[in-house]
């Protein structure tokens, strides 16, 4: 495991061969896997989980609720969100779950909608805006993120 020495690391739930870079802060009950790369200017909060071989690129924020498993691809500055109606000081009793299933991709500035899951292998083009579900092995693109193609299962 290598922690930069300007991140803010709390958690003890990090796999070896993980990397973390400057100036990010991971929360004390975050649980992340091995062999991840977490690039800078990133936080993750304590009710999130990260599976193993998880590259989550500069400037990508994940909130309370959030659950990536093994394999996947967040590019530079995706926004998860986990509250529909938020508001200064008011909290929900329990953040909305959002999950992305094994090897998905999502690509850079791409907006996450709280408790949406993303399928295994899916692909979320750059700067859309997903709303609702993504089924395994579908590329979505835009906003509202729509169905523009399927991945072979073989690739």
């Amino acid at each position: 495991m290598k922690i930069h020495k300007f991140s803010d690391v709390k958690s003890h739930n990090i796999g070896e061969g993980t990397s973390i870079w400057q100036f990010v802060v991971v929360m004390e009950d975050a649980k992340i896997g091995k062999n991840c790369n977490i690039c800078a200017n990133s936080l993750i909060e304590n009710d999130v989980v990260i599976g193993d071989n998880v590259t989550v690129k500069s400037g990508v924020y994940i909130w309370d609720g959030v659950e990536i498993e093994d394999n996947v691809f967040i590019g530079p500055c995706v926004a998860f969100t986990n509250d529909k109606r938020p508001r200064s000081k008011e909290y929900p009793e329990a953040f909305l779950k959002t999950i992305v299933r094994k090897g998905a991709s999502i690509g850079a500035n791409a907006t996450i909608l709280p408790g949406i899951e993303i399928g295994e292998k899916a692909m979320v083009g750059a700067g859309s805006v997903v709303t609702k579900n993504v089924p395994q092995y579908a590329v979505v693109v835009g906003n509202p993120a729509k169905i523009v193609e399927w991945i072979d299962k073989d690739e």
